[in-house]
């Protein structure tokens, strides 16, 4: 009896380590995210989603994805989009694995309201960090005759790329003066484009939410000359009451060379997000890669990435790995 009582005990020892093996008895957390490096679901390179080459995401997003090659030990690159919007159903479908967002664009996804309703709930992604305000700009030629936004009622109007946070940013704008996007003739355009049309005069107006100053624009006030039409106190107090993400904000002067005078309008909140089931280690490293190097990405807009400023404005929960770096510094 005591043969077979050991036999026993050594095949229970047996079948307990290969369920182990096979993941069967694991400590990974909820998700998937295991917290360790080389996670199951860790890509062999990373993409990061970031906007139109006209834009700031994107080249900001290239500085970003050189530091992550550089010192988060895997290759990262940064690729053009649709931005916010299109840029969470891609981390959604593991298209990407980083991705730039508004953060009333992720307010939306997490929700599945606005342009998420079809889509429900989108719960694939968390919060890596804030970074900057982004502002909605309307672009005009410098010669063009509108001063405001009611002006906009029967123009040729870009609203950004289709899906966009721009274009959602365009609608609640135009709604504070009464107005919707049947009012004009729409376009929905990336920045370059919208920029190109203006100045080949096919276009009369651009609704652009970037960091400025936007590539795009700066650009454009180089060869045709640009305005930026303001938006005026009351419909600032209007539009916060009841999108409370906003902030009113001021394109401070000669950050175009044609636009001497400071200009009031308002701004959401840019900031990074993750796939979720990305490990902790892996995310970690790419949080240290970003937030160590934000005076080395190479565009004017990382001097406004503040370490202290980092979960400021963030609704969403945190990825663990972020969350570890940040824990150590001391950010809350």
């Amino acid at each position: 009896m005591k043969k077979r009582s050991t036999l026993l005990s050594l095949t229970l020892l047996l079948t307990m380590s290969l369920v182990t093996a096979c993941g069967g008895g694991g400590n990974a957390a909820p998700g998937g995210q295991g917290g360790s490096a080389g996670g199951s679901n860790d890509p062999s390179q990373l993409i990061i989603a970031t906007g139109g080459t006209g834009g700031t995401y994107y080249p900001l997003g290239g500085g970003m994805a050189d530091h992550i090659t550089k010192n988060a030990g895997i290759t990262a690159t940064a690729q053009a989009t649709g931005a916010s919007a299109e840029n969470i159903r891609l981390l959604r479908d593991k298209k990407a694995d980083i991705a730039f967002t508004q953060n009333d664009i992720a307010e939306y996804a997490a929700k599945g309201t606005n342009m998420f309703e079809k889509d429900g709930k989108i719960e694939a992604f968390q919060a890596l960090g804030a970074l900057y305000d982004e502002t909605i700009q309307i672009v005009v030629s410098a010669d063009s005759n509108i001063k405001t936004v009611a002006d906009l009622k029967g123009k040729r109007v870009s609203v950004g790329a289709p899906g966009s946070g721009t274009e959602v940013n365009a609608q609640q704008i135009l709604e504070a003066y009464g107005l919707k996007f049947e009012d004009t003739q729409l376009q929905r355009l990336s920045f370059a484009d919208s920029a190109k049309a203006i100045q080949d005069g096919q276009l009369d107006a651009a609704f652009q939410t970037a960091g400025t100053p936007t590539a795009a624009i700066t650009e454009l006030a180089a060869t045709k000359g640009v305005k930026i039409i303001p938006i005026e106190a009351d419909k600032i107090d209007a539009i916060i009451a009841k999108y409370p993400f906003y902030v009113k904000t001021t394109v401070p002067a000669n950050t175009y060379q044609t636009v001497p005078e400071e200009v009031t309008t308002v701004s959401v909140k840019s900031m990074l997000v993750v796939r979720a089931d990305l490990s902790e280690d892996l995310v970690y490293k790419v949080t240290k890669a970003i937030f160590d190097n934000t005076d080395k990405l190479g565009h004017a807009k990382a001097k406004e990435i503040k370490m202290d400023k980092a979960l400021a404005g963030v609704s969403l929960p945190v990825h663990p790995g972020a969350k570890k770096y940040f824990d150590e510094k001391g950010v809350k």
